[in-house]
């Protein structure tokens, strides 16, 4: 096709671009080939690196984990991770120079120098993590101890590189920063203790107390008796006197997975309408 020149021009003086899609598409293909070509053995290197970083991950994590069940080690996921996150460390460290071209000593110096920026920001997790480290090395809590802070009472599950897991009767998971835990007043309860449950009651003036307490424990026991922990009976304690009679409480225990105030209404629905009970609370008697 002849192009004719704008008027006082040559050809010879124009350039002439043409576009064609394919070509350029060719083209681009032709790149993408010569690069994996040329990077190839850094991909594979790559590649093998992270799948034995994921291979020995999981599988110190496995041997760890058994490990720590057969010593007095507690046997929380805080030692699992750091030891872990050490294996990718050392495996991103293998890849920098030879993969991406990058001196590892030059990344440590750069977070050297940042290292104050990163502890400041930082600082809360860092305290968790040694708080967790202070917690489990001195054997403060582990899991399964069961601990009331701040009136909140369940069983320790986990203690991780930032928080503790404690599961209360109701199964609610709560996750505890570590530092909290380790800055703040805890108690350690028994297993038993944890269980409580407790039933106040007034006896009426001239009964028999000890035939009062055996008729409370088995009726009690009667209707708790599928909540009941093995081996606990529930506990009669008479506390004193008062205007209507004898005052006391009645002590149960529950199992695990029930809670306690599925006890207190069990024994409270059993114990209501008792004749030897002061049902309620009576006017107090008007003097003469």
């Amino acid at each position: 096709m002849a192009v004719r020149a704008p008027y006082g021009r040559n050809l010879s003086d124009m350039t002439l671009v043409e576009t064609d899609p394919g070509r350029s598409a060719m083209q681009l293909s032709d790149l993408a080939l010569a690069w994996l070509k040329h990077n190839s053995g850094r991909i594979v290197l790559l590649v093998v690196v992270v799948i034995c970083a994921a291979l020995a991950s999981r599988f110190v994590s496995v041997i760890m984990r058994r490990t720590l069940e057969r010593t007095v080690i507690p046997s929380a996921s805080i030692f699992v991770n750091i030891i872990k996150a050490v294996i990718w460390v050392f495996a991103a460290a293998s890849v920098l120079q030879p993969v991406f071209g990058i001196n590892p000593t030059t990344v440590a110096t750069a977070l050297g120098v940042s290292g104050l920026a990163l502890s400041l920001g930082l600082k809360d997790t860092i305290a968790n993590i040694v708080g967790g480290f202070g917690l489990m090395l001195s054997k403060v809590i582990q899991p399964g101890d069961i601990i009331s802070l701040q009136g909140i009472t369940g069983t320790v599950k986990d203690i991780n590189w930032r928080n503790t897991i404690v599961v209360d009767r109701a199964g609610n998971e709560m996750w505890i920063p570590n530092s909290v835990l380790n800055t703040t007043a805890l108690e350690k309860i028994p297993a038993a203790g944890e269980a409580v449950a407790i039933v106040s009651f007034t006896v009426r003036g001239g009964e028999n107390l000890n035939d009062c307490a055996q008729a409370i424990a088995k009726t009690v026991e009667r209707a708790t008796g599928s909540l009941m922990m093995p081996g606990n009976p529930p506990v009669v304690q008479f506390q004193g006197f008062s205007p209507y009679g004898v005052s006391g409480q009645v002590v149960m225990f529950a199992k695990q997975g029930i809670a306690a105030a599925s006890m207190q209404d069990a024994a409270t629905r059993a114990l209501s309408g008792q004749p030897y009970l002061v049902q309620g609370s009576p006017s107090p008697p008007t003097p003469a």
